[in-house]
C-alpha cells in the first residue's frame, strides 16, 4: 500500500445528545471532523484511534481509511455550551495510542494532524515521522484534566517539552490557553506556525522566520450565523495544516481556514462542513489585507 495523504491521530468520540450518559450519541472528535474536512477538500484522510468494537463510526468518510486500535470503551462526551462557554463531562476514555500503534507505512504522510482529546497521543508519537512531513497538533486534550465527576477543566501542557520540538504547526483556542496569553510563549519560542483561533473574531498567526523576531499577523473572520460550534476548531486545524501543505503560505492557510471553520458551525454536527470551491469562490470575493 501507498503511503498515506493526510493522517489524522487521536480518539473518535460519542457526543452524546443530552446529559443522560445512556442516550444517543453523535460521532466527535477532533479526527472524525477533521477526516470529513480533509475529504471535501478533496484530499484522502487515513484515521488511527482507539474505539469499543460496537461503537458507530459510519460518520466517517467512506473512503477514509480507518484503524482502529482495541479498546473496551470509546471516550464519551456531554457538551453543554453557556454565556461562559463550554461546561465539558468526560464520561468514558478509550485507551492511549503510543508510537508502537503506528506501523512504519503510516509514518510517511504528506501531513499528520495529531488531535488528542484526553491526553491520548502518547509524547512519543511526535517524532515519529519522516522529515518530509509536516506536523501539526491541535493540542486541547493535552492541556485538560478532569475531577472525579468527569467535568472538564484546562490545565497546563505537561510534556510539552517532549513534544514541541518535533511540531512544524500548533493550532489552539483562546479557551485552551484560558485567555493567558503568556502560555503561549514557550510553544511559540519552540514553534515556527502557531495559530490561535478567536471564535467571532477570526484568529491570530504567530511565525517565526529563521531566527527572527515573532511576526504577529491577525487574521479577520468570515461571520457566520452559529448553530453548533462543536468541532470549529478541529475543522480549523485540518483546513490550515491541508493548505499550509499545498501552499507554503501561512497567511492564507490561516484565512482559508478561518473561512472553512466558519460555514462548518452553521449546520450541526459535521453536516456543514464545505468542500473546497466554496470556500476559495468567498476568499476571491472577500479579499483581505492582513494586519
Amino acid at each position: 500500500m501507498s503511503d498515506p495523504d493526510i493522517l489524522l491521530i487521536g480518539h473518535v468520540t460519542c457526543d452524546l445528545l443530552s446529559a443522560d450518559p445512556q442516550g444517543g450519541y453523535r460521532l466527535g472528535g477532533a479526527v472524525s471532523f477533521a477526516a470529513v474536512t480533509s475529504a471535501r477538500l478533496g484530499r484522502a484522510p487515513t484515521v488511527i484511534t482507539r474505539a469499543a468494537p460496537s461503537t458507530d463510526l459510519s460518520g466517517l468518510p467512506a473512503g477514509a481509511e480507518v484503524v482502529v486500535l482495541p479498546s473496551p470503551a470509546t471516550t464519551t462526551f456531554a457538551n453543554v455550551y453557556t454565556e461562559q462557554g463550554r461546561v465539558q463531562t468526560c464520561h468514558a476514555r478509550a485507551l492511549p495510542i503510543t508510537s508502537r500503534d503506528i506501523d512504519g507505512r503510516l509514518r510517511r504522510p504528506r501531513a499528520v494532524l495529531l488531535g488528542p482529546l484526553v491526553g491520548e497521543i502518547g509524547p512519543d508519537v511526535a517524532g515519529i515521522f519522516d522529515d518530509a512531513t509536516l506536523v501539526a497538533a491541535a493540542p486541547q486534550g493535552w492541556m485538560r484534566r478532569w475531577d472525579d465527576a468527569g467535568r472538564v477543566y484546562g490545565k497546563r501542557w505537561d510534556d510539552a517539552e517532549e513534544i514541541l520540538p518535533w511540531l512544524d504547526a500548533v493550532v489552539l483556542s483562546q479557551e485552551d490557553i484560558e485567555h493567558d496569553l503568556s502560555r503561549l510563549e514557550p510553544i511559540v519560542e519552540r514553534v515556527p506556525l502557531v495559530v490561535v483561533t478567536e471564535s467571532r473574531d477570526g484568529c491570530t498567526l504567530y511565525r517565526r522566520p529563521g531566527t527572527g523576531a515573532i511576526v504577529k499577523t491577525k487574521i479577520p473572520p468570515r461571520p457566520a450565523h452559529e448553530v453548533d460550534p462543536t468541532g470549529a476548531g478541529d475543522v480549523f486545524a485540518a483546513a490550515f495544516m491541508i493548505r499550509l501543505e499545498e501552499t507554503g503560505d501561512p497567511v492564507q492557510s490561516a484565512r482559508f481556514a478561518n473561512v472553512t471553520a466558519s460555514f462548518g458551525v452553521e449546520h450541526v454536527g459535521m453536516a456543514g462542513i464545505p468542500g473546497r470551491a466554496t470556500i476559495l469562490a468567498y476568499m476571491q470575493e472577500h479579499l483581505f489585507v492582513a494586519t
